[in-house]
């Protein structure tokens, strides 16, 4: 279709013709949406967003990458126009201006293990399973190492806690982080076989919406139509976490998840909102301060996490003009 449209915009000579072209095929164009997993329950809100926003006016089509880093990467090579994940290396080192404008989880993650080990200090030396390279998982154990000043093994990545919740059960790794969620779900199921290690509280982000600035400013009003609906979820599930499952769209692809994901989702929404997965404003000010300090400990982000800024990291107008 891309190349229909610049086929025809060649022949056109008038200047002002071809603008008022380029000009409607911009606008005729989906926002591209990489997600950095496949569909689960813990997508189920943001698609209840998605469909919020495509009933005012968002014409959007999303692509789920295997990890956060592919999904990253799509992003700064304009594959895609707007992701999933916490880029703040990709955002220090790149050229692009990447900014994040939707904080859509906290990073609340729990170590859990086999009976081997009943501290994260029992860990130093012993390989650990987590999210993906550069994740949120990855800043997290890059943090236990300097707090506790212990040195994990061999890193191996599995995307998706339940994947990494199945291969702690059948005995493919001894040690893993996951969310809150599958850790309530192996406690509740198996909790006398793993440990849940004590950890530190943290109030990073986990997942973020980010994208181009230039392509934010120039798709504003898609952007703001976008922020504004997660806005609408992330507060009206803290109000009433069965939201999401009421508003699932059943043809959609959260929808045709298995019948028992969907029975769980009520439970999964509850337990989440309990446990401060989500900030009913987005993140704004208060993530990005949080960010730049954890994402400095992880060794993400490089100098004194004092003098960076927030403005080279978040574009803030969206969640500024959202409705209170």
């Amino acid at each position: 279709m891309k190349r229909l449209l610049r086929a025809a915009l060649s022949l056109c000579i008038a200047v002002p013709i071809a603008a008022a072209l380029m000009v409607s095929a911009a606008k005729a164009e989906k926002i591209r949406i990489a997600l950095a997993e496949t569909p689960s329950d813990e997508l189920a809100a943001f698609f209840v967003a998605l469909e919020r926003a495509k009933a005012n006016g968002l014409d959007y089509e999303w692509t789920a990458f295997s990890d956060e880093e592919l999904a990253i990467q799509a992003v700064l090579s304009g594959q895609m126009d707007i992701g999933f994940g916490t880029p703040y290396a990709a955002m220090q080192r790149s050229r692009a201006p990447i900014r994040i404008v939707f904080q859509l989880s906290k990073l609340k993650f729990f170590p859990v293990t086999s009976k081997k080990y009943s501290k994260l200090e029992d860990l130093n030396g012993e390989p650990i399973m987590l999210h993906s390279r550069g994740g949120g998982t990855d800043s997290i154990a890059n943090v236990i190492e300097d707090k506790l000043n212990i040195k994990f093994g061999t890193r191996s990545y599995v995307p998706g806690s339940a994947n990494r919740i199945a291969a702690l059960i059948a005995g493919q790794t001894d040690a893993t982080i996951v969310d809150l969620s599958n850790k309530n779900k192996l406690v509740k199921l198996q909790g006398d076989k793993f440990n849940v290690l004590p950890m530190f509280e943290v109030e990073a982000s986990d997942e973020a919406l980010f994208a181009n600035l230039d392509w934010i400013k120039a798709n504003e009003k898609d952007v703001q139509i976008f922020v504004n609906a997660l806005l609408s979820v992330w507060r009206d599930m803290h109000k009433d976490p069965t939201i999401v499952r009421k508003e699932t769209n059943p043809d959609g692809p959260i929808g045709q998840l298995p019948k028992e994901v969907l029975d769980n989702l009520d439970g999964f929404y509850a337990d989440a909102v309990a446990g401060g997965l989500y900030d009913p404003n987005g993140g704004g000010r208060k993530a990005a301060k949080a960010d730049m300090e954890w994402y400095s400990a992880a060794g993400q982000l490089t100098g004194d996490p004092a003098d960076l800024k927030i403005e080279d990291f978040w574009y803030l107008a969206p969640l500024d003009a959202a409705p209170n």
